[in-house]
């Protein structure tokens, strides 16, 4: 793990999302495209925002979450939404968006469809995660109903994953396939989160699940 401290978050953002339009060009001058895995929440959205207007061929950009709530994409708590209002815009509008969710009463009810879509992707070019004050990262909970075996060597490529405290069921990437991934960065702000990090690195999987994605990663931190 290699951890990276700026001295502000704007200043985070903007170096942020220039490195990993640096790695997505890299790897279109060797790929016929490039799979890129984001997360959900508010966090990454000035970053997204740098991201979007970079001069890339975004038409060979294949654009995932990495994890996804259980909810249509036009609502308030879709990752989706976000992602088509901060980062699939200005010239990244072109990019290939890949979704974690599809017209269904539950994730099981379509699991098999949306890995077949994914697999071909894989190992996925460039991730990016974010990092909960509970340690988890994606949606590997801690306390998640089915996290032992998201965390699995052999997991598949997607996992329902429903945890105490989320109001709907969620799908996220597991484990071995963020792992797995040729570029792996950790956004992370604040004094609590940075504390969070540092306790996970000796903590087991099950209580910091972020730490199956450390080895390799870089960790980005601005207080």
């Amino acid at each position: 793990m290699e951890f990276i401290e700026y001295p502000d978050r704007e200043m985070m953002m903007i170096d942020l999302g220039n490195k990993l339009a640096g790695e997505i060009k890299n790897c279109l001058l060797n790929h016929e495209w490039s799979s890129f895995a984001v997360p959900g929440g508010t966090t990454p959205g000035p970053v997204f925002d740098v991201l979007c207007a970079a001069d890339l061929d975004w038409s060979r950009v294949h654009i995932m979450l990495t994890d996804e709530r259980w909810v249509p994409e036009d609502h308030e708590r879709s990752n989706t939404r976000l992602l088509r209002e901060r980062l699939l815009v200005d010239r990244a509008a072109d990019a290939k968006y890949i979704p974690l969710y599809a017209k269904a009463d539950t994730p099981e009810d379509v699991l098999p469809e949306l890995e077949a879509v994914i697999a071909p992707e894989l190992p996925l070019s460039v991730v990016l995660l974010g990092m909960g004050a509970d340690m988890h990262t994606a949606s590997l909970f801690p306390g998640a109903d089915r996290l032992q075996d998201a965390m699995a060597d052999n997991a598949p490529i997607l996992m329902p994953m429903r945890a105490p405290g989320a109001p709907e069921p969620r799908v996220t990437l597991t484990a071995r396939v963020l792992k797995d991934a040729m570029s792996k960065h950790i956004l992370i702000t604040g004094t609590e989160k940075r504390a969070a990090l540092e306790r996970a690195r000796h903590m087991s999987l099950s209580d910091a699940p972020v730490a199956a994605i450390l080895s390799g990663a870089q960790v980005h931190w601005a207080e």
